[in-house]
């Protein structure tokens, strides 16, 4: 077969005609087909089963049988399924996905369904029987000590008995006949608008709030896929330069994300002229600006970008982390979020939940505004509903149990919960809805990752809360060592072996742990002690079974650090650069579940001890104030001496200078972190240990930064 790019001749090379009279029919019905869709408006999944060479023959006779706009076959030696992100925004009228080599992965499929047009088939090629056996893309989660073939396969069965049930698939094994489903009538879309540069009423609506973005007011746009949400942008960064501001900013993960922004700006403005790849230049000199959410930041940070008049225009806001959202929304007077709801770049409603904070803070009067009628393709879309069904992208959020009775928790069966479909629903929307970057992939980790386990909190058959642990550790002493050593690097096990890498500890990685994978609570019952309670009844069913550890990794974010601390676990590691998912700092936290377990502690609780402070003047000098005092409350409690006490009233009563009495400042705030604290007292504190341990100014202004410092000290005198 040839080339997978798409618009390449439309056809593959060197394929075969199936010799097959009957089938050369099937193929012929399926064209048919397809142009009875296109009639409609609608797209629709083709399930090929079989041998894989005879597959992928009658796939090769598909692509040939009909003049498809940009066909796209990804598997078997061509586009690799982990590039079909890379596609997002492109256009395919015929995508072939061959699942017989590499295996099938999730979030190639739904990327890839985003891509198809009015009139177009998803092609996909299965063994048969399918789901009977894992396939290779199993081995991207086959942690150590475990092998592919032998995990479980609860997620390809689920799959393969939707689409064997569904009335919305066109069903043809190798050895039986072609099953084309009936087509409804269409449903008729009032979606027209009188704006000629739009395709429907609430891209038209969502073009004009943009252009008439108000200080301080920022919008965000939600939208599922295929609703015009980059095309609505590019429209408004046109009209935006034409008539009101000389420069425009855009940023977003990538950009090839914005590539039809660009496009749609370049159409409109036919004058213009694309200077550089994210550079665009209208004639009267106004231009658009693509800049790299790192980059943005940076510039930001040097105060090069923002102020009075300034425009920013976020696409795929809900993969960017929250933390750098809210540097921007401080810096652009008006400013626009645009994100998938339930896309792959992340979570639109995990983006939703975990923004709206910030936004309430710093900007009340924000308006929210969704996309709601699809342009690629018409509603009823049998594809989209599809294909929301497998991924479960739209999976409910649980209706809320307001009973004041106790709910016992319970582990559930993997191989029980892949069939109970509603109960999964529901369940994986409590998960969608706690993290922002909740992903298909996800699912088929919960159903078959091997050393996961799944507890619940439910009432009257409602999931309230749900609690994703993995095992971890219990290695060999000389491969332990090895990991140490950073000469092997087995699979799995995050945060025994970056304890052990990273740490130096071989006895992480010796030592059973328990790490917490994923907790979610009912977003209406959260501060009800439910999330508590999981990890006490798991924490002590894992003490039972032998596990010495159990911990947890996430963002350092001062409340959930919070959380962590006051349930007795400990910090045992600390990234020394933001991850790029959360744009924070990365914390392991432990408890030690026996005496074993108590030993490994006790040693990284040392290590992190010790490495604290001087991380913290160097490669931690960016970690927020209110991270910084909790973690120095984890610091061994030294009693403030005499001469201590001394030199810090020399700072905060008299005329002494700071800095040639840092450490005894060091030790107020150390201690400061042990007491409870005035409001005030908490900004004073901060403060206070952002200057000792991280040389943080306090003012632009030498004699200002000094008045600010010696008021910070002389508030925490009292906490002695």
């Amino acid at each position: 077969m040839g080339s997978s790019r798409a618009g390449e001749g439309g056809q593959l090379l060197n394929s075969q005609v199936p010799e097959n009279k009957q089938q050369a029919r099937r193929v012929a019905a399926l064209v048919h087909h397809a142009q009875r869709l296109a009639r409609r408006r609608w797209r629709q999944l083709v399930w090929l089963s079989g041998d894989a060479q005879q597959c992928r023959t009658l796939g090769q006779a598909l692509w040939q049988a009909h003049s498809w706009h940009a066909p796209l076959w990804v598997g078997d030696g061509h586009l690799s399924p982990s590039k079909a992100r890379t596609r997002l925004g492109a256009e395919h009228q015929l995508v072939v996905l061959d699942t017989h080599g590499s295996g099938f992965d999730p979030e190639a499929l739904g990327a890839l369904a985003g891509t198809l047009t009015a009139g177009g088939l998803l092609v996909l090629l299965t063994p048969q029987p399918w789901g009977a056996t894992p396939d290779p893309d199993y081995a991207r989660f086959a942690d150590h000590p475990w092998r592919w073939p032998d995990l479980s396969c609860h997620y390809l069965a689920r799959l393969a008995r939707q689409l064997q049930g569904s009335f919305q698939v066109v069903r043809w094994r190798i050895d039986q006949s072609l099953h084309l489903p009936h087509l409804p009538s269409p449903i008729v879309d009032d979606t027209g608008t009188a704006d000629s540069d739009c395709l429907t009423a609430d891209q038209a609506y969502a073009v004009r709030q943009l252009v008439g973005l108000k200080r301080r007011r920022p919008l965000v746009i939600t939208a599922d896929r295929g609703r015009g949400k980059s095309a609505a942008l590019g429209i408004a960064c046109a009209r935006l330069l034409t008539n009101k501001a000389q420069r425009v900013v855009l940023t977003a993960p990538r950009l090839s994300a914005v590539a039809s922004v660009f496009e749609r700006v370049a159409t409109l403005c036919p004058d213009g002229r694309r200077v550089a790849p994210g550079h665009f230049v209208l004639a009267q000199g106004s231009e658009l600006v693509f800049l790299p959410p790192d980059l943005l930041t940076e510039q930001i940070n040097a105060q090069q970008q923002g102020g009075d008049g300034s425009y920013l225009m976020v696409d795929e806001a809900a993969a960017i982390p929250a933390a750098l959202l809210g540097q921007w929304l401080a810096a652009f007077p008006r400013i626009a979020f645009a994100t998938t709801v339930h896309g792959y770049e992340g979570s639109g409603r995990g983006f939703a939940l975990r923004f709206r904070a910030t936004l309430d803070r710093l900007t009340p009067q924000w308006k929210a505004l969704t996309l709601n009628a699809p342009i690629r393709w018409r509603s009823g879309d049998p594809l989209e509903a599809l294909v929301n069904q497998l991924l479960l992208l739209k999976a409910p959020l649980p209706s809320v149990q307001t009973e004041d009775s106790v709910v016992a928790t319970k582990v559930i069966d993997r191989a029980w919960l892949a069939q109970q479909d509603a109960l999964l629903e529901k369940l994986f929307g409590l998960l969608v809805q706690s993290h922002y970057r909740t992903s298909p992939n996800d699912l088929r980790q919960l159903l078959d990752g091997p050393g996961t386990q799944l507890r619940l909190m439910a009432q009257a058959g409602e999931p309230q809360a749900v609690l994703v642990t993995r095992e971890e550790g219990g290695f060999e002493a000389a491969l332990a060592e090895e990991v140490a050593r950073g000469e092997r690097r087995p699979q799995g096990h995050l945060l025994a072996q970056s304890l052990a890498t990273h740490a130096g500890s071989r006895e992480a990685l010796t030592a059973r742990w328990r790490r917490v994978v994923r907790i979610a609570t009912h977003p209406e019952r959260r501060r009800q002690g439910l999330g508590q309670a999981l990890l006490h009844e798991d924490m002590a069913a894992a003490r039972q079974q032998g596990v010495a550890l159990y911990g947890a990794t996430f963002g350092a974010e001062a409340s959930l650090l919070s959380f962590w601390l006051a349930l007795g676990f400990r910090p045992v590691r600390l990234g020394i650069s933001r991850e790029t998912s959360t744009g924070e700092f990365a914390v392991m936290v432990a408890k030690a579940l026996n005496a074993e377990g108590e030993t490994v502690l006790a040693d990284l609780s040392e290590r992190f001890q010790a490495a604290l402070p001087v991380l913290l003047a160097f490669e931690l000098k960016a970690l927020p104030a209110a991270v910084l005092v909790l973690l120095l409350g984890q610091l061994p409690n030294t009693p403030l001496s005499d001469r201590e006490w001394q030199d810090i009233k020399d700072v905060a009563t008299a005329h002494r200078d700071p800095v040639l009495a840092r450490p005894a400042l060091q030790a107020l705030a150390r201690q400061a972190s042990r007491r409870t604290l005035t409001e005030p007292q908490q900004q004073a504190h901060q403060r206070l240990a952002a200057w000792a341990f991280q040389n943080s100014s306090l003012a632009d202004a030498h004699n200002d930064a000094l008045k600010a410092l010696r008021l910070a000290a002389n508030s925490l005198i009292e906490v002695k």
